[in-house]
Order: C-alpha cells, then structure tokens, then sequence
C-alpha cells in the first residue's frame, strides 16, 4: 500500500478519502458506467426478464402455489439438465439442502465435517443441526476454497485411520466429511480433494451454493462430489425468492432425498403415513415457477457477468495496490460476486474503502466474519488458518449484477 495503514488507535475517518479509495471507486464507475445517483448500485440484484409473470400467473390461475405442483417437477428436471447430474431435488433454501446432503452423507451426532472457515455460516449451521460438529480448514489465495495442499498435511499429522474411518486424534471423533465451498463462485481443485477424500476416507460434499454456471475441467460443479447443493436465495445468480436443490448422480440418494424433504411420507392416495424423521423441506410450486423461467435467462446472466468481471479485470489492471480476483485454472467461472484483494490486509484500510465506495452510491462489502471468529464456533477444531485470516482482511466484494455487464 502506498498510505500508511491505520493502527487501531487511529481514527478511520482519515482514510475515507484515501488515493487508494478513489482510485477504487473510478474503476467501479468506469466498469458498470455509472454517474452519480442518489440509488445506490446494489451487490446483487435479480432480474426477471422472461416468463417469470406467466409462469407465476399459472400458479395463481391454477391455485397450485404451495408444494405440490408441476412447475416443481419441472425445475428439478431442468437444473439435472443443465447440471448434467442425474437427479436434482428442490428445497425450500440452500441451507435445508446442505443440512439434508450432510444427513445422506452420514453426518450424525459427535462426528466432525471438515470444511473452510472462509465460508457463509450456512455451511457450518448445517452439520450443527445435526449435531456435528465443523472442523475448520485454511484456504487457498487462488481459487479461495480449500488448499488441498495444506489439508493433507495437515490430515496425515493429526488423524489416523481406525475400522475405515478417518479419526481425529485430538478428539477421538470420526471426521465424516469435507465441504468444498466454492466461494463466489469459483471452483475450488476438486481433483486434488477428492484424492484427499478417498485417501482418508473421507466423504466429499460440494457447497455449490454460490456456482450455478460454474465448470471445473469442462464439467458443471456438483458433478464431483457424493452429493452437492445450490442456493437460489435472491442474490445468487438465478433466484426463485428462496429455495435451494440438492444434487446427485446416484438414484438411491436422490429417492432418499425427495423422501427426507417431503416430511418422510409414504405414498397414499389418502393416508398419513410417516417412516421416519422428516423435513418439511419441500420448495413451494410458486417458487420454481419463478425458477424455471430464471434458467431459460441463465445463460444470458452468465454471459453478462463474465463479461462484466472481465471490464473489471481491465480497469483494476494498473491499480497496483490492488488483486482482482479471478478464476482458477481449469475453470469458468460464474463470478457470482466480483471480488477485489486489497494488497494490505489492515483491517482499517479495508473499512475505509468500504466507507468510501458506499459514500460514492455502491454497495459494496467485505468477505465473510470467519467461522471461528463466531461465538458459537470459537471452540471448534481447527487448522492453522493464516491465509484465511488475511483474505477476511483484504477481500472486498464489487456489484456484480448481470444487468451490469449488458452490452446492448
């Protein structure tokens, strides 16, 4: 950094007006064409420029709004295709989605599910609901998800194997799982954490929350894991208000899944039978209408945001205190959120710039708190998490609607 970083004993008032802030703030103007207005851009706006008001006319025409209902079918079958997986199951959010995948996966009580500490709490609330608990590793500065290089060392000297299980040896707890989260909607290396997995026997589960479009080695993510989820919250890059879908190729989980979500009852054309412990997870009919007119634009959203990431990528270019941060190899990306790395990581440098670029009419916003840093995970295992700590110092989101990267 060319300014001096702030102590915490400085006010931070002083840098809102810093070169570095200005220089930030005319990059986003220059990117996404903006004049000075008194409506703030917005992180993530959704858009709906389709069928979105026939298809949820139809519910309301037809009164088929709530669970049941052909437009639900319908979007399950169009996100296998367009995933490539051979089943999807819609939920009412992302986190229901995980919570469900962790439970099929054999996450239970005193087990321990390996996953980033850079993450949205969604993927540590999930193993919670179930009684697990997260065990929290570093990530990568590249791809921003797991360091598969950092994990298996760290693997090969704190667990061991016992009757087929990976043991923690701090805790004597069967470590069940590893999240692959891939933040903002880059891949993280799949292959290198599958090795990992299989040479631990250990389960891979893929956070795709956030990687809708998103493809590792020509293939869409979801695809590489034991069972994957998708979020479709409204700031992701399709939206049906709420909701969220687990993915899988495997026919017996999917059956497993729908059955789980559907508050585990039997089918009857009157009974109320019940086999186990379900879920009312089941995504409303109203909802996936709203989905299923969302996908036929998600091709044109994908186009719009990469090209959109890549006028970033122009304009941070000579910014030389500043890292735009872009897809790993081996990948395209959706960039769900475009996302600067400040080349400091002084926290007071960071909410400065924050200060300045929401004074100038954007919204923009650091990474996440990191999960240990959470009063409720404090006391959670975990790995040295040295780059993670500099990433939640240094990362700064842009706004990145679709709309921002249209050309015409």
């Amino acid at each position: 950094m060319t300014d001096t970083p702030l102590t915490p004993h400085q006010n931070s008032i002083e840098l809102l007006d810093s070169p570095l802030g200005d220089q930030i703030v005319s990059a986003i103007k220059r990117t996404i064409g903006a004049s000075n207005t008194t409506k703030p851009h917005g992180l993530h706006e959704p858009e709906f420029p389709g069928n979105e008001w026939a298809y949820i006319k139809d519910c309301l025409d037809t009164k088929w709004v709530s669970s049941v209902g052909s437009y639900v079918d319908r979007f399950e079958d169009d996100l296998a295709d367009y995933t490539g997986v051979k089943k999807a199951i819609a939920a009412v959010n992302g986190t229901a989605a995980l919570q469900v995948a962790y439970q099929l996966a054999g996450v239970a009580a005193q087990n321990e599910v390996l996953m980033p500490a850079l993450t949205f709490v969604a993927t540590a609330n999930a193993a919670t609901y179930l009684g697990a608990t997260p065990h929290f590793v570093d990530s990568c500065e590249k791809s921003l998800g797991v360091d598969p290089e950092k994990l298996k060392h760290y693997l090969e000297s704190h667990t061991h194997q016992k009757g087929g299980r990976c043991i923690n040896n701090s805790t004597q707890c069967p470590i069940v799982a590893l999240v692959a989260m891939h933040t903002y909607g880059h891949p993280g290396d799949l292959d290198a954490l599958l090795e990992i997995c299989q040479r631990h026997n250990i389960i891979l589960i893929e956070d795709a929350a956030e990687a809708l479009g998103t493809l590792y080695k020509g293939k869409h993510v979801g695809n590489h894991g034991y069972i994957s989820c998708l979020s479709f919250n409204g700031n992701k890059v399709i939206t049906t208000g709420g909701g969220g879908a687990i993915l899988t190729n495997d026919l017996r989980l999917a059956v497993r899944a729908k059955h789980l979500t559907t508050t585990a009852r039997q089918n009857h054309k009157w009974e109320f039978s019940h086999d186990e412990v379900g879920y009312n997870f089941r995504l409303p009919n109203i909802n996936a209408a709203l989905g299923c007119a969302q996908l036929e634009s998600l091709d044109r959203f994908i186009l719009e945001k990469r090209h959109l990431a890549h006028r970033y990528i122009a304009e941070f270019n000579d910014i030389t205190d500043v890292q735009f941060v872009t897809e790993p190899p081996h990948s395209k990306s959706n960039y769900w959120l475009n996302t600067i790395r400040l080349k400091s990581d002084d926290i007071f440098v960071r909410n400065s710039i924050l200060e300045q670029t929401h004074r100038a009419g954007f919204i923009t916003r650091p990474t996440w708190k990191l999960m240990h840093h959470l009063p409720m995970y404090s006391n959670c295992p975990r790995m040295p998490l040295s780059t993670a700590e500099q990433l939640e110092r240094s990362l700064i989101n842009l706004p990145s609607s679709a709309a921002l990267g249209r050309t015409s």
